[in-house]
């Protein structure tokens, strides 16, 4: 005799539930906002009170679906938005209708090339083998956006790799980039939940020129090593001509506002290759 299997569940999936909700029959109960089912209620979900739900709706999604993909670890691309492809530089300095706008135009065609460094750092990252259980390590992770975090998505596309886009809400639409992976490609409502799942399978972090975001993104990782929240992990800071001309962060220390050894948690990078060999000696050392 066989041993019984009992089943799964006993309770319907939810899915069948909501299904069953759409056959009920009109009368004005059931055509009252308050008869609709909690979760398919969306005035209900966007009310002031339920932040905290959708902070943890925001949270879980991409956690579930990225457990799903197996995806293990991140290399997490940062930088600008604005930065042109070395192809469209010119176009920008061409375009430049005053003395002013081409100065800028200039600078953008002279940061260009960490297009193409950002692109071939995600191409080499990308060719990490799954481990022996299939969970797929350094998967590349931009904000989803053009420009750096493009270069990022495109490595990876062009080595036939997925990878993850992390695109936010903003005033004036952001389309994720064409080289996301289309299940691999999230939107979030919150910076902070956002900004979480930047770090949570983060083993690497390779930072580009950029503006305020891209600041704000860098200092909060730096606050969270030196404030012992996270575990120390490479930082790749890439346009040591840049950041040394946007911050002084030799004076920070002198003024004794950070720790000299703070000066460490950087690794100054230029060349692709070099950036992830220091990447792979890192972790031999750890």
């Amino acid at each position: 005799m066989t041993e019984p299997r009992p089943p799964k569940r006993i309770f319907p999936s939810s899915k069948l539930d909501a299904r069953a909700a759409e056959h009920v029959p009109s009368a004005p109960q059931t055509e009252s906002a308050a008869y609709k089912l909690a979760f398919q209620d969306t005035e209900f979900l966007l009310r002031e009170d339920l932040r905290p739900v959708r902070f943890q709706l925001e949270l879980l999604k991409p956690e579930l679906l990225l457990n799903e993909a197996k995806v293990a670890s991140t290399f997490v691309f940062y930088g600008s938005a604005r930065i042109p492809a070395p192809d469209m530089a010119d176009a920008l300095i061409a375009a430049a209708t005053n003395d002013e706008q081409r100065a800028v135009a200039e600078r953008l065609k002279v940061n260009s090339r960490y297009y193409e460094v950002a692109r071939e750092l995600a191409r080499i990252v990308s060719r990490t083998e799954p481990d022996e259980d299939g969970n797929r390590q350094f998967v590349v992770c931009s904000g989803g956006g053009p420009s750096i975090m493009e270069a990022a998505n495109r490595g990876a596309f062009e080595e036939g790799a997925e990878s993850v886009g992390l695109n936010i809400v903003l005033p004036h639409e952001q389309m994720p980039n064409r080289y996301v992976t289309p299940d691999l490609s999230f939107q979030f409502h919150y910076f902070a939940l956002r900004k979480m799942h930047f770090l949570l399978r983060a083993r690497a972090v390779a930072v580009f020129p950029g503006g305020y975001g891209t600041f704000d993104e860098l200092f909060e990782l730096l606050t969270l090593i030196q404030t012992g929240k996270v575990r120390p992990l490479p930082i790749l800071l890439f346009g040591e001509e840049f950041w040394n001309r946007v911050i002084n962060f030799q004076a920070l220390a002198d003024e004794g506002v950070i720790s000299p050894h703070d000066l460490d948690l950087i690794h100054w990078s230029e060349d692709a290759q070099a950036a992830w060999d220091f990447v792979c000696d890192y972790y031999e050392r750890d």
